[in-house]
């Protein structure tokens, strides 16, 4: 089974912070093109800002991607640069708590709008591109490209508090199935990847402020352990690569068993 993504090129979304950053990073260490993507442009420019002014295998583009006109310029870039867009990873995410008992209907829309309704415009926007680009080149057999949704393990669990987010988290989750049917037939894959137990920025700074959060979620992850996001970036290297060549339509867990038990009562990041 090949995992290898040498000279792909993938679009990397949220790459300035935690997940997104450790995937981009993963990526480029194993040889694939990368466009780092961000609305944070400051903290591009402070981690990838020195590759990214040589003509090499790193870029970096800032903006927001729920915006089609810059979904439109991130593409061209991406095209402008490396001819090609092989992979698409939408690892950006917004997270907000709500109180289930009040109106949420703007913390609703913000979470839809920048975890669920982005990232789908983005798939398809970059799906099309991908179709025409390889009917372009007259690629009539071999897989056109990949898109991976990172998501969260809050799509299955009930935590009131994260009731917006757990909606958004859910959306996408079923975004990536009925995409990932109906872009099959264009040799298109799609697939997510749910976190647990992983830290990410947004857990690295709820840790900061309830300490006592890391050996609740350590006893309740039978694993034992919180990961670094590096161990999620391998997963999402293997649905991008030629070894799940057949997987498509799947939302895989890494949360160390969290999943099957996850008797706590913290919040998922």
């Amino acid at each position: 089974m090949s995992l290898a993504i040498t000279g792909k090129t993938a679009i990397i979304t949220g790459a300035a912070h935690g997940i997104g950053l450790a995937i981009a990073r993963h990526f480029i260490d194993r040889g694939a093109h990368v466009m780092c993507a961000d609305i944070d442009e400051a903290k591009l420019n402070a981690e990838f800002g020195d590759e990214a002014r040589n003509d090499g295998p790193v870029r970096i583009f800032a903006g927001d991607l729920c915006q089609k006109l810059t979904v439109n310029n991130l593409l061209s870039a991406t095209v402008d640069a490396y001819d090609r867009i092989d992979i698409l990873i939408n690892s950006a995410r917004a997270f907000a708590p709500c109180d289930p008992l009040e109106p949420i209907q703007d913390v609703l829309e913000d979470m839809l709008r920048q975890n669920m309704m982005g990232a789908l415009r983005l798939s398809q926007m970059t799906a099309k591109r991908m179709i025409s680009l390889a009917e372009k080149e007259n690629r009539t057999t071999g897989e056109v490209g990949t898109i991976i949704n990172v998501s969260t393990l809050a799509a299955q669990r009930a935590q009131p508090e994260l009731l917006a987010y757990s909606i958004a988290c859910a959306a996408q989750d079923q975004a990536t199935r009925s995409l990932a049917v109906a872009l099959a037939p264009y040799r298109i894959r799609v697939n997510g990847v749910s976190f647990a137990s992983v830290m990410s920025a947004s857990l690295q700074a709820a840790l900061k402020e309830n300490g006592d959060w890391r050996e609740a979620i350590v006893a309740g992850t039978p694993m034992g352990r919180i990961a670094p996001p590096s161990e999620l970036a391998e997963t999402v290297q293997y649905l991008a690569s030629s070894g799940a060549g057949f997987v498509t339509g799947q939302v895989i867990q890494v949360d160390g068993g969290r999943s099957v038990i996850d008797p706590i009562a913290v919040p998922v990041y």
